[in-house]
């Protein structure tokens, strides 16, 4: 047997009509009463359904069926799905390659090209789709539902002016008109495995009234539900609009230079690796690149937030959306259409909606048992009154009936996912990419911020600021056999002696038998002597003999200093200094002034830490080696949440140890891939907007909470008093609903403060 066959297949759909947190469990647990179907996940913000199917599990058409049987709508994606606003199928050939590699049956790889089967259309589930096509609302099928409704209603209420007895019937169409396309779908998810949805306890409480004669409110529950159905809907599409802005900031088409020299117009999404594009003064970038010829001075703040143009020259890459404000370029493409920065960004924040944050995963459980504790709550208001104190029947019916709209747990299910999907996409779009939920409030709830020094709190270029010979040896010849023991090295103070050598036009000769001693130093066999560049304390591990004043000296002016040894023969000092990032010393006092304690966690030598510390006004803990860092944040973790900021690489076990990693963005696919959070200005003062944005999400969903929580209670005292019925119950839900969609909407436009206030 394959290993597909042992893994099974991966299959996703496209499920418009989901509008709520409530959809996203009605349609999780209907597709999971299917056999042989695992790993079900459903994305509410980038409305896709994914599952694995295992070689004797259900068909995607019959996926499809039980979804269409909700009222939603399901489009087959092949391949992998694409990021949410899409605009059209990557059409390039590259050489052979295309983005469809692991689907060779179907020929697609997005969302948007045919449907796979047969097109189901229904009201509840082409709604988004009619929206994102720019269908204004009023013209949707839900809408023209709730005008139908609405009319009946009123024609009904004008008959009853000259024909009382007729009106009746009138409120009687209008109550059957909405209870048609409501009633089918209760039963469908009660089949589904969704017996207590709020269509259920809608056309329960409906029918109810029909039974007792009220068909007036019986219409107007209706006619309410249908409304607040439409207004959450449209909600919704808001949302989703703030993630969808993010690819509309892509440029369309795209000036392709062909093989002749000349430049063609084509769709920025048939750009392929190696293509050559032209861009000119005021143009938008459709591509990560590498500059071939040109300078610019490129604005990136469309993908990092940074707000000052960056200066661009041949060999420094772009990243697209980013324009090119002052210059011409010539590009060449690095990565194909789907796989650019912000294509990343965009799928980041997609699966970063439909992580669930702790407070949503208890709030979700709560919801489970809420509703059918209230549906046994209104069986005995009905009940007990009647039987054990003479009340009478038709009252405590009615207000048993009032009481299952109060049920309705809609707007307490979409009052976190709601927050949270808004602040991510708000995060996003000031280059704070945040993998979820559970890492956004974990961020809100730290206590202390451990930082590593180098390439994060300081630039990540140091430069050799002193050599100084030991003994009798050559200062240029011991720096000669440094950098060619180091050139093979990606480490910033490795690069530094390598640039050092090349400045000096020292040709740096082969080396064998590299290796390194972690933390501590290189080493390898240079024109056959032993060569090995490391720290102090490793030189003295190693048998040599340093007992030089000038290395405290230059430590204590903040310098990294290394030595160079020929086997235990040192040859020279090597003193390497990485200035701090300018907002550095703002960036660590607006975590202190928001209630943060910050520390250093450096590898760099006590002296040098303690420099660096003292000039950032922060604590520190120096000479540790990996090991060492994870101790400390065990350590730190005792007093409480601790996040870690690092490069994303070196620090990689310290970000995993710690409550939650922050990846300062050294480089874009470090800041995409490592980390549960990266911040893509490589400020410092981010790590202090991430927090702000947390604790803005969290106060968001607990303002959400408030709101819908206040509402049941307030309609549950006045329903069982009788001052409320069936109509106000249902508005008061919807109009929760609505209510806390709009205030968690309010996080796109979420800016940090410029002078951060201490946490409560």
């Amino acid at each position: 047997m394959s290993r597909h066959d042992e893994e099974g297949e991966v299959l996703a759909w496209r499920v418009e009509g989901m509008d709520c947190a409530a959809c996203v469990a009605k349609v999780e647990r209907a597709v999971g009463r299917l056999p042989g179907l695992t790993d079900i996940n459903v994305n509410l913000m980038a409305e896709r359904l994914s599952l694995r199917r295992g070689a004797d599990g259900s068909t995607a058409e019959a996926v499809e069926q039980q979804v269409q049987a909700l009222g939603y709508k399901a489009r087959r994606i092949a391949g992998q799905a694409p990021p949410m606003a899409a605009a059209a199928p990557t059409a390039c050939d590259c050489g052979g390659h295309t983005h469809d590699d692991h689907d060779h049956s179907h020929g697609r790889s997005h969302a948007h090209g045919p449907d796979e089967g047969p097109a189901h259309a229904h009201a509840h589930g082409a709604e988004d789709e009619e929206l994102a096509a720019g269908t204004p609302w009023w013209r949707t099928a839900k809408a023209r539902l709730v005008g139908l409704i609405g009319g009946l209603v009123v024609l009904a209420w004008l008959v009853g002016h000259e024909w009382p007895d007729l009106a009746r019937w009138g409120w009687l169409a209008a109550t059957l008109a909405g209870l048609w396309p409501f009633g089918r779908r209760a039963v469908a998810l009660a089949r589904a495995g969704s017996p207590f949805s709020i269509e259920t306890l809608m056309s329960v409480a409906a029918l109810g009234a029909i039974l007792i004669g009220a068909t007036q409110e019986a219409a107007l529950v209706v006619f309410l539900f249908a409304l607040g159905e439409l207004l959450e809907n449209v909600a919704a599409g808001r949302a989703r609009a703030g993630i969808r802005a993010l690819v509309s900031l892509l440029p369309r088409t795209a000036r392709r230079e062909a093989g002749d020299g000349t430049v063609e117009e084509v769709a920025a999404t048939a750009l392929c690796v190696g293509d050559i594009v032209r861009l000119r003064p005021g143009d938008r970038v459709p591509c990560d690149g590498e500059i071939l010829e040109g300078h610019a001075a490129l604005d990136e703040s469309p993908v990092t937030g940074e707000s000052v143009p960056v200066p661009r020259g041949p060999g420094e890459p772009v990243v697209a959306a980013s324009i090119s404000t002052d210059g011409a370029l010539r590009v060449r493409v690095t990565r194909g259409a789907a796989d650019n920065t912000l294509a990343r960004i965009v799928r980041l924040v997609e699966e970063a909606t439909a992580s669930r944050a702790p407070t949503q995963r208890f709030i979700e459980r709560f919801s489970q048992w809420w509703t059918p504790a209230a549906m046994i709550a209104a069986l005995v208001t009905m009940l007990l009154p009647p039987l054990l104190f003479g009340g009478d029947w038709g009252t405590w019916f009615y207000r048993g009936l009032a009481l299952l709209l109060v049920a309705c747990p809609c707007a307490l299910v979409i009052s976190v996912p709601a927050a949270m999907a808004s602040g991510l996409s708000a995060g996003a779009r000031r280059g704070l990419l945040v993998k979820g939920g559970a890492a956004l409030e974990a961020i809100g709830s730290a206590r202390t911020i451990a930082f590593d020094k180098t390439g994060t709190l300081t630039a990540g270029q140091p430069r050799v600021t002193d050599l100084l010979p030991l003994g009798d040896a050559d200062p240029l010849e011991a720096l000669r056999l440094a950098g060619a023991v180091e050139q093979g090295s990606a480490h910033p103070l490795a690069r530094a002696i390598v640039a050092e050598a090349a400045s000096r036009g020292l040709r740096l000769p082969d080396v064998t038998e590299a290796g390194a001693v972690p933390g501590k130093a290189a080493r390898g066999v240079v024109e056959g002597r032993r060569i090995a560049v490391g720290s102090p304390g490793h030189a003295v591990e190693a048998g040599a003999v340093i007992e030089d004043p000038r290395i405290a000296v230059l430590e204590a002016e903040g310098k990294t200093v290394v030595v160079v040894l020929e086997g235990q023969v040192p040859l020279a000092l090597v003193a390497l200094r990485d200035e701090p990032r300018e907002d550095a010393v703002a960036g660590i006092a607006a975590l202190r002034a928001l209630g943060l304690r910050p520390v250093m966690l450096t590898g760099d030598n006590p002296r040098t830490g303690a420099a660096v510390a003292g000039l950032l006004g922060m604590d520190v803990e120096a000479g540790l080696l990996p090991a060492d860092k994870l101790r400390h944040i065990a350590a730190l973790k005792q007093a409480g949440p601790v996040a870690m900021v690092g490069d994303g690489i070196n620090d990689a076990p310290a970000l995993a140890a710690a409550s939650v990693g922050i990846a300062m963005g050294g480089g874009t696919d470090v800041a995409l891939e490592a980390a549960d959070a990266a911040l893509l200005r490589q400020q410092v003062s981010g790590v202090a907007e991430l927090v702000q944005l947390s604790r803005t999400t969290l106060a968001n969903v607990r303002q959400n909470v408030a709101i819908a929580v206040g509402l049941k209670l307030v309609l549950l005292v006045t329903t069982l008093l009788g001052i409320t019925g069936l109509w106000p119950a249902i508005m008061a839900d919807t109009g929760a609903t609505v209510l806390v969609t709009l205030n968690a909407l309010r996080l796109l436009g979420w800016k940090p403060s410029l002078a951060p206030r201490t946490a409560a």
